[in-house]
């Protein structure tokens, strides 16, 4: 059974991720009012019964949102680590609050959510791989560098939305203030065009199937730009820029050489951890 994922919306306006089989859905972060959410789900024919979770990745206001109408509405568990839920002061029926760990798979319905920390500047951010009929799905957005959970996760991954925030020429000659500028190129930041592209080159499993470009920034990134930069690099890999307007496609993700990716993904795995000296780890 293959597992379908789509983007909601992607950016620093508003992030909502959708992962899901035929039976059970899953939404990562949730900015959207629940008519809009509504809205863009019937846009891709997908039913909001279907959705059994949600998880958020951290407290920052674009993430957020739209977590706790969602959650009232529909009854959907939230699943939140508790400084996030108390740094993002979100009003949540306790009823509806199920509390995670790093690393901690977590079943909902025939989906396992692995989350994993990532450096960002909030109180406990994490990532998210969503694993189904061995097939692999990540959520990695808002990182400041590709610590080794990032690559540990990456590297397992069929499908993946995966930031490439900003281009660093277009962030140094723009109009931000010096510290603004600090912040979103530093290591609890947002990872860059070049920073992505070195990821996805070095660390990408030959089982990789489709990269979603995701939460590009307004001011200091373009969709061009992106797309210039990743096209000749793209091979097998189908490469898409979501939106921060609209709800991406619906994608279908299936395991179709899992037998040829025993070996390789184990390769890459030794890669990272030969290079964990030249990063900063947790």
């Amino acid at each position: 059974m293959p597992l379908y994922t789509a983007s909601l919306n992607s950016g620093s306006n508003a992030n909502c991720y959708y992962i899901g089989n035929n039976r059970e859905a899953i939404l990562v972060d949730a900015w959207l009012s629940c008519r809009e959410t509504e809205r863009r789900m019937q846009q891709l024919q997908l039913p909001m019964d279907r959705v059994k979770a949600l998880f958020v990745s951290h407290e920052h206001a674009d993430h957020i949102s739209g977590v706790p109408g969602l959650a009232k509405k529909f009854r959907i568990p939230v699943y939140i680590t508790g400084a996030t839920l108390e740094n993002g002061r979100i009003p949540l029926d306790p009823e509806l609050v199920r509390p995670f760990r790093h690393r901690e798979k977590i079943a909902v319905g025939g989906l396992q959510v692995t989350p994993f920390r990532k450096s960002h500047d909030a109180a406990d951010p994490h990532s998210f791989m969503v694993s189904a009929e061995a097939v692999n799905i990540g959520i990695i957005t808002d990182i400041g560098y590709a610590c080794k959970q990032v690559i540990r996760y990456y590297s397992q991954c069929h499908a993946v939305f995966l930031e490439s925030n900003y281009c660093e020429t277009m962030l140094e000659k723009g109009s931000y203030p010096w510290h603004l500028k600090q912040r979103i190129r530093g290591d609890e930041g947002h990872l860059s065009n070049d920073q992505a592209l070195e990821l996805f080159r070095h660390y990408s499993s030959p089982s990789l199937q489709l990269l979603v470009l995701s939460h590009l920034s307004k001011n200091n990134n373009s969709v061009e730009t992106v797309q210039q930069l990743f096209e000749p690099h793209a091979g097998n890999v189908r490469v898409v820029v979501a939106s921060r307007y609209e709800v991406s496609e619906l994608f279908e993700i299936s395991n179709t050489a899992a037998p040829a990716v025993r070996n390789s993904r184990a390769r890459l795995l030794k890669k990272a951890v030969a290079d964990e000296r030249q990063l900063k780890l947790f």
